[in-house]
């Protein structure tokens, strides 16, 4: 059994948390559902981050000039290089490859330039903006022309994260690297990570620049600006390309509303990478643990797995990130897990790599009134050269003596750890989290050490 969705530094053993690095950590077998937000860099106080906006707008306008003095071919075959990014891993592709926009969308864009006259005379300010105008175009398609049209500070960036953190690179070939002398895309040999699944370069993303939604975006320009200025029974039932129509005929209200976005720019923010429920929110959860029977009675397992897995994930952020939950047979019985990363970002989960091997951390839950052996059993045959020989139960009770001894002997026999979690200790997290006096992480640590102090010596 491999990694569960492995990334970068879990591929070279590196050290680190989201939480303690300023990109995002890209995934090794799937892409980052998040995006780059152009309008993050507009308004950002550093100066670095605003030319970057005023050299991709620039660039991107740039592309209009070309279409209306004759040069459309060229204007056409730019856009559609630049619409694709795959080295940033950003978006919601499973084999990390997505596709570039075609020429017939790629023409849409660039007849706005003659289709608008204020378009035509001053170009656009945001070029978020061409999601209200053409079908087909949404947030990944900005994200990527985006990253394209910055590639050279991606690169830099990517290089001096590397530096910093001990991350692996190797000389690789870079394609689309835009030149803001010649306007054109140039290929380039350079020392950067890889993929080591497909060989292919990765570049790292400022976390201040993503978001799942663009600021400006098409379904809060329709819900806030269409809506309100068109009359009811146009408005009502329109249809996406209709209003789109609308729009090119409508530059006046289109940029009331990007004028708008601007005005409250002060509550645009980058959307975190992972976000812990509130503590009001931990307390109804463990209670309703707590009122659950145990068993599968009205789905009492499944509700107690749901809940159980949207605790543990906000409770032990950032020391461990959630890494994914999976379900996995075992003689006919449905078992659920739940799969960290093991950040050895204390000395505890440190210690857990260096003497069970780690680097991934599984919790199996179980709503049962008492566990026995052969749940023991089924949570040992999953540790593995991958996930290591450390193991966690989150149960309700803690274990019979005859079971907890059989955990004492894998210990002394095969030197695999398996703890267990009950109800209580849950509580206790719960408890701590609120006070934020220590760690709720720190629970674990107490079961592992009280394991040890009765394991053979």
């Amino acid at each position: 059994m491999a990694l569960v969705r492995p990334r970068l530094n879990d591929h070279h053993n590196l050290a680190f948390a989201q939480e303690e690095v300023d990109f995002a950590i890209p995934f090794l077998d799937e892409d980052i559902p998040l995006y780059v937000d152009p309008f993050l860099l507009w308004k950002s106080p550093s100066l670095q981050d605003n030319s970057l906006h005023t050299a991709l707008v620039s660039t991107f306008n740039h592309l209009g000039h070309l279409a209306k003095t004759g040069r459309e071919k060229e204007a056409v075959s730019t856009l559609c290089t630049m619409s694709e990014c795959a080295e940033v891993g950003l978006g919601v592709a499973r084999d990390k490859q997505g596709h570039r926009v075609g020429e017939h969308s790629a023409t849409e864009i660039l007849a706005l330039f003659n289709q608008i006259p204020q378009i035509n005379e001053g170009g656009f300010e945001h070029i978020e903006e061409i999601q209200l105008y053409v079908d087909q175009i949404s947030k990944d398609r900005i994200s990527d022309i985006t990253c394209n049209l910055i590639k050279s500070f991606l690169i830099d960036f990517t290089m001096d994260q590397c530096t910093r953190l001990k991350i692996p690179t190797q000389q690789v070939g870079l394609e689309n690297v835009f030149d803001y002398k010649t306007k054109r895309f140039t290929g380039e040999r350079l020392d950067l990570p890889v993929n080591p699944q497909t060989g292919r370069p990765i570049l790292l993303v400022p976390k201040r620049w993503l978001r799942y939604i663009p600021w400006i975006n098409f379904d809060d320009y329709f819900a806030n600006s269409y809506l309100k200025q068109v009359s009811p029974e146009k408005a009502h039932g329109a249809e996406r390309v209709a209003v789109l129509n609308f729009n090119t005929h409508n530059y006046d209200m289109v940029r009331s509303y990007v004028r708008q976005k601007e005005r409250t720019r002060d509550d645009c923010k980058n959307d975190p990478l992972f976000k812990p429920i509130p503590v009001l929110s931990a307390k109804r959860k463990l209670a309703e643990i707590k009122k659950l029977p145990t068993g599968k009675s009205s789905n009492a397992d499944k509700v107690y797995e749901d809940y159980v897995c949207q605790l543990l994930a906000s409770l032990f952020y950032p020391q461990l990130d959630f890494a994914g939950e999976q379900s996995r047979t075992d003689a006919g019985v449905l078992i659920r897990d739940l799969i960290f990363y093991n950040s050895r970002s204390m000395d505890f989960l440190d210690e857990i790599h260096g003497l069970y091997g780690s680097r991934q951390i599984v919790f199996e839950l179980k709503n049962v009134g008492e566990v026995n052996r052969d749940h023991i059993n089924q949570l040992n045959r999953y540790l593995n050269d991958h996930f290591g020989r450390f193991g966690v139960l989150i149960t309700r009770h803690p274990l019979p003596k005859a079971v907890f001894k059989n955990t004492i002997d894998l210990w002394g026999g095969q030197r695999r750890c398996i703890i267990a979690l009950t109800d209580e200790d849950l509580a206790l997290m719960v408890t701590v989290f609120e006070s934020r006096q220590r760690l709720p992480v720190e629970v674990m640590k107490r079961a592992y050490i009280e394991f040890i102090r009765k394991c053979p010596s």
